[in-house]
């Protein structure tokens, strides 16, 4: 009796896990791609299951620093206390990403993306100095919008600048932090940001993933590779068209964030 129902319960047991994968599969392939084999797609499903967790967590547990800052922001800037823009996500496919505002809407007298400098809050220095602006991306990891690890989420409207090459970076889900973070961060040039996303993506694996993490904390704790305003032409960012030459100097928020100080008023 008991051999007949172990005989029973083993094909259902093994019916329902083969369910469960093929249901994980299914959701990571239309999530992350068709394409991607069986070895890289459990991969994938892991990852996810990692930023899941990461961010879930990562929420609770600083939720008093979340609410600190949104709180303080209210106060000291107004609203909206989050910064909010449409980016290009996996496959390019455009998101809303979260971010704190860390910057003032620009004066008449103003050009959005060369005051980055003078529009920056002492509260946003302080915020992009500890990386705390970048909080609010917990939330896009929980939706499936972003990974904790990736290509970092750039702006729309540099899709039509990329080379076949550099559009691969989109290949893999944006991340909070990435390859190119932990390589250089913001001393990068824009060209050799995007050339770090594809070495990303082509040798992309979890071990690598959990590298990037160490390295992340690593750098958030000593506070290296951060800078709380950037030269535009200097990291060689694309200036928006129509821009005369020059025109750009200072930049922090128009350089990570260009045509989103335009849009919103502020980054």
């Amino acid at each position: 009796m008991q051999t007949r129902e172990a005989n029973v319960a083993e094909p259902l047991a093994q019916r329902l896990i083969a369910y469960v994968a093929g249901a994980s599969s299914r959701v990571l392939g239309m999530r992350w791609g068709e394409d991607a084999n069986v070895g890289r797609r459990a991969a994938l499903g892991v990852k996810r299951g990692i930023d899941l967790l990461g961010a879930g967590v990562g929420l609770v547990v600083l939720s008093p620093v979340l609410a600190t800052v949104a709180i303080g922001l209210a106060v000291t800037q107004g609203r909206p206390v989050f910064f909010r823009h449409v980016r290009p996500g996996f496959r390019a496919i455009p998101f809303t990403m979260l971010k704190f505002r860390t910057m003032r809407p620009p004066r008449a007298d103003e050009v959005w993306y060369g005051t980055d400098e003078q529009r920056v809050t002492w509260i946003g220095r302080l915020l992009r100095a500890t990386s705390f602006d970048e909080l609010p991306e917990l939330l896009n990891v929980l939706r499936g919008d972003m990974s904790l690890v990736g290509p970092r989420p750039l702006l729309m409207e540099y899709l039509s600048q990329y080379t076949p090459a550099e559009q691969r970076r989109h290949d893999m889900p944006p991340g909070i932090t990435g390859w190119a973070a932990v390589n250089g961060r913001h001393e990068l040039k824009f060209k050799e940001r995007l050339e770090q996303d594809v070495w990303y993506v082509d040798h992309w694996n979890l071990w690598l993933d959990l590298r990037i993490l160490a390295l992340t904390v690593i750098q958030v704790l000593r506070h290296e590779g951060v800078s709380t305003v950037q030269d535009v032409k200097e990291i060689g960012f694309p200036l928006p068209a129509g821009a005369p030459a020059g025109a750009a100097h200072s930049s922090g928020g128009g350089a990570r964030e260009a045509s989103a100080s335009r849009q919103v008023g502020s980054r």
